[in-house]
């Protein structure tokens, strides 16, 4: 085998991203993985670690490096030092980020300081940080939100798109009910409207229940385009997923929104979840305002 096709055969991967959206946990799942992982590696050694481990003969065949603000100005570098090494690798940006609420609340619970000061407002400080890193995001190809994800579904997710898995049954699905008048999910790849379908609000003795309650259930179920709208868009689905996956695409969230999140979309989300795990692939159901008043 020629050094050429020496140096095709390596991969590289390089993650950045928000300070508390799941580093850390990532780099571990490549270690498990079989990546040799390298943590905080200063920007102008990445070329030359690239390099020594692209060598016949090096044992190193797949590495992962993660390079984020702890480099502080070293990082205006980087956009163009990578440009100039995606021409010729194997090599992916992954970049990790979380709602501010979300991060927020992992300092909180860790008790960590920001690597860019512990004497400014956390909220100021990531507002700082998202500047510095957006020409990071602009280059990534792989982007993950992790703001509704545990340490679990991260490392699945990594595994799935780095790991040569293709089983349907791995691509994580997240089906979420919300209502209209608290917001769409930021986080949303498909969203259904489902305000089309009569209102269980309007009806007393369903008003103070939700979606998940039986007696709402039915009333849905009394009315012909709940069924039918049900089965349209598990079809839809059902020719998207496959293809999602196959472009690489390793966990997908599908949103369900009626005026207040309490009913119809609840009962939907709960149906096209269980229909999805019926066709074995793996779905996290939310109800993100079911509480709402």
């Amino acid at each position: 085998m020629t050094p050429t096709a020496q140096k095709s055969l390596r991969q590289f991967v390089l993650i950045t991203g928000m300070s508390g959206s799941g580093k850390g946990s990532v780099l571990k799942a490549f270690e498990d993985l079989g990546f040799y992982c390298v943590d905080n590696l200063p920007v102008d050694l990445i070329p030359k670690f690239v390099e020594s481990s692209s060598q016949a003969g090096s044992r190193i065949e797949r590495a992962a490096m993660v390079v984020d603000i702890r480099e502080g100005g070293a990082l205006n570098q980087f956009p163009s030092l990578y440009r100039k090494l995606v021409r010729n690798r194997n090599l992916s940006l992954v970049y990790l980020e979380a709602s501010d609420k979300a991060l927020v609340r992992r300092f909180d619970e860790t008790r960590r300081p920001h690597p860019l000061g512990r004497d400014i407002p956390v909220q100021e400080v990531l507002r700082q940080e998202r500047k510095l890193l957006r020409s990071m995001r602009q280059l990534a190809d792989v982007v993950i939100d992790t703001t509704r994800m545990n340490v679990h579904e991260l490392r699945d997710t990594i595994q799935l798109r780095f790991g040569g898995a293709r089983e349907r049954k791995n691509m994580l699905l997240s089906v979420v009910s919300f209502g209209f008048r608290f917001g769409v999910p930021s986080d949303a790849d498909l969203v259904f409207d489902v305000r089309f379908l009569p209102n269980p609000n309007y009806v007393p003795r369903l008003k103070d229940k939700t979606g998940q309650d039986p007696a709402v259930r039915r009333f849905m179920d009394s009315y012909p385009q709940t069924k039918e709208f049900v089965s349209r868009v598990m079809s839809l689905l059902l020719y998207l997923l496959p293809h999602y996956l196959r472009e690489g695409k390793s966990y997908l969230t599908i949103a369900f929104g009626c005026t207040g999140g309490r009913h119809r979309s609840v009962g939907l989300a709960e149906r096209v979840s269980a229909a999805l795990a019926s066709e074995n692939y793996k779905t996290k159901l939310i109800h993100r305002d079911i509480g709402r008043a």
